[in-house]
């Protein structure tokens, strides 16, 4: 082939990359590892690396497949892409370019319609839990369906789940692994007889049909010629094992990623995936993006100091100008802490900083409560939810139904745009003043409460049939309206996301890492979690905790605010005990009460009735019946039999 023509054109697409992004985006043929840090621009690098690659004649659009794992960043990269002038290139996820491929090779494989895809597991696996006389409450039924997704997407088939998870230390609530590939061999055969197929069966399928089918793999190896796979790292094995049959032996791909982000082993990924892709291609160019466009160097400093410098992934260097320090605050409980960050985001948000560019980031949900108060309390407008799945929503479903029939019947009212969208929402019950309290109730108000935000930044002059046809825009490309609050979000749901200001709150042990992180496998996933909550900050970052700070922050605090060595059994305990909330620390001290009066009875040592680790997972989880009993670590039936009542009546009050 020969070498690319550089017109003025393609030229132009490098002027504004700095040296390594140029070099990402010149190097056209493959196989290239771009190993990119946190707010390094790779989205930048290889979209122009795209578009360069059309502009000078090497790449074909529609032979290109940029693959991303969100339908928000498929919607991006298009949009980029197109104003660069590389139209016709597809950008999808793994799950819509495998359905894609899956209803269009259906028909001609097997002879039959498309089977129906199913939205939820629970159903499904509620049902294979009955036939197996399995007792699964809500809690139990999201676990498994998160383990079925997990053995899918790992190749694990449910005749093979009990050997393969003895070695691995895998537990789903209080049942065996036999137990557990038996509901998934269960699950399976519901879904067959129901004519159904689940997300994880797209990739399957897909895969199957390339695998077993010559002339629809050769199709679609004609189709596709130049690969592109952001966020590298997050592949699972089945998505791996796709890629491979798309690729069919051939090396032009390019991977992103950045093995310090990857936040989701739970779901299959594992850094090695993308740190050992050179094993793979041993000839492939290595190019880092080093250089971080997103925060100051303050907060860069603390990004750094999270990792190593021997570990995996690239040292940021900041390319911001200085900016205030990075602050860290210690509480005497939860609830001080999120009053003293309501009352610093309300000094924040006086000084010019819009609410929402305000974000707390916390490690599970339930630390959300004590910020929706202090934030109701101090009239600080929020916003709980991310802004996946938002045109999904069924009051926005609803409201948009409702606005594009306002649209049609519209007869040239003059009104506002904004003050029509009010008019419209109204009938679903929507106000401008925020509900008392949280919850549902709160949610629904907070999403009409966004489309209500977007009217308002509509150019003027806009009118209903302008503003649902930029609903349908953002809806194609997973564009959600974002509202004027500060955004209350795990640290998992912040990934690929930025603000100006971000509180870390809750860094503390037993919550980050989390209490159930045990080997260093995953007290490793915990650390990465903090870093992409640390490099969400463009300018401000407030780190905080109550009781003991994080082991990640070490390196940065003074040494009388350290956490202190421990043995790891006495990790474990302190950092279940630590994790706890206010109500949930007077609940267990009532069980240490009970415990020191059994133990003296029985004149044993008191860990011989229950460790603390043990009660403190009684007290979050609040058992109320033998069999939920069973469920929390540390209990067996002899231990119900002998303590069951008596632990239940505690729980009682």
């Amino acid at each position: 082939m020969t070498e690319p023509v550089t017109e003025p054109a393609a030229e132009e697409l490098l002027t504004e990359l700095d040296p390594e992004q140029r070099a990402v985006a010149t190097t056209l043929r493959g196989p290239v590892c771009v190993i990119a840090g946190a707010g390094t621009g790779k989205t930048r690098a290889i979209t122009h690396r795209i578009a360069y690659g059309v502009a000078t004649g090497i790449y074909r659009p529609s032979e290109v497949l940029a693959v991303t794992f969100t339908t928000r960043a498929a919607g991006e990269m298009r949009s980029r892409l197109a104003e660069l002038g590389a139209s016709g290139v597809q950008a999808r996820t793994f799950h819509s370019a495998s359905l894609r491929q899956a209803r269009y090779f259906w028909p001609h494989v097997y002879g039959t319609e498309f089977p129906e895809i199913v939205q939820s597991k629970f159903a499904l696996v509620a049902e294979a839990a009955r036939q197996m006389s399995v007792r699964a409450d809500q809690s139990l039924l999201r676990d498994l369906s998160a383990e079925i997704e997990w053995a899918k997407v790992s190749n694990v088939r449910p005749a093979d789940y009990a050997d393969v998870v003895g070695r691995m230390h895998r537990e789903v609530g209080d049942l065996d692994p036999g137990t557990v590939g038996g509901l998934m061999a269960a699950y399976e055969e519901v879904k067959r007889e129901r004519g159904r197929i689940d997300m994880e069966d797209i990739l399957l399928i897909t895969a199957a049909i390339l695998a077993d089918d010559d002339r629809a793999a050769a199709q679609v190896r004609r189709q596709y010629r130049w690969f592109v796979v952001d966020e590298f790292q997050d592949v699972n094995p089945l998505q791996s094992t796709l890629l491979d049959l798309w690729l069919g032996g051939r090396d032009e791909i390019c991977v992103v990623g950045d093995p310090r982000q990857t936040i989701y082993t739970f779901a299959g990924a594992t850094p090695a995936t993308l740190t050992g892709f050179a094993r793979r291609f041993p000839d492939a160019e290595r190019i880092e993006l080093v250089r971080n466009y997103r925060s100051t160097p303050q907060i860069i400093d603390v990004a750094n100091s999270v990792f190593p410098r021997t570990s995996e992934g690239v040292r940021l260097a900041a390319q911001s100008p200085a900016g205030n320090a990075v602050r860290f605050h210690s509480h005497t409980d939860d609830a001080a802490e999120a009053q003293a960050i309501a009352a610093e985001a309300s000094r924040m948000h006086r000084e010019g900083v819009p609410w929402s560019q305000i974000a707390v980031l916390f490690r599970i949900n339930a630390q959300a409560e004590p910020f929706q108060e202090a934030f109701g309390a101090a009239d600080i407008p929020y916003t709980l939810r991310g802004v996946e799945g938002f045109f999904q929503r069924a009051e926005v479903r609803q409201a948009v139904a409702l606005i594009r029939a306002a649209a049609r019947a519209s007869s040239g009212d003059e009104r506002p745009l904004v003050d029509e969208v009010r008019a419209v929402l109204s009938g679903l019950g929507h106000t401008d003043e925020p509900p008392h309290g949280a919850g549902a109730v709160r949610d629904r108000w907070e999403s009409l409460r966004a489309l209500v935000s977007m009217a308002t930044q509509m150019t003027a002059g806009s009118d209903m049939a302008a503003f649902v046809a930029e609903l349908e825009h953002r809806s194609a490309n997973a564009h959600a309206p974002v509202g004027d609050g500060v955004v209350l979000a795990t640290l998992h749901a912040a990934k690929g996301l930025e603000w100006d200001a971000v509180f870390c709150a809750g860094v503390r042990e037993g919550r980050l890492p989390f209490s159930l992180a045990q080997t260093p496998a995953e007290i490793d996933e915990e650390r990465r979690l903090f870093y992409v909550g640390v490099t969400r900050a463009r300018m401000h970052l407030t780190v905080s905790w109550r009781g003991r700070p994080s082991r990640f922050l070490d390196t940065v605090l003074p040494a009388d605010m350290r956490s202190p060595v421990r043995t790891k059994s006495a990790k474990k305990m302190a950092s279940a005990v630590e994790a706890l909330s206010d109500g949930d620390r007077a609940v267990f001290e009532r069980l240490k009460a009970w415990r020191l009066e059994e133990a003296g009875r029985a004149k044993v040592p008191a860990f011989v009735v229950f460790t603390d680790a043990t009660l403190a997972a009684l007290a979050e989880h609040r058992p109320s019946d033998a069999s939920s009993l069973l469920r929390m670590p540390g209990i067996g039936a002899s231990k119900i039999e002998r303590y069951g009542d008596a632990v239940l009546n505690v729980l009682s009050g």
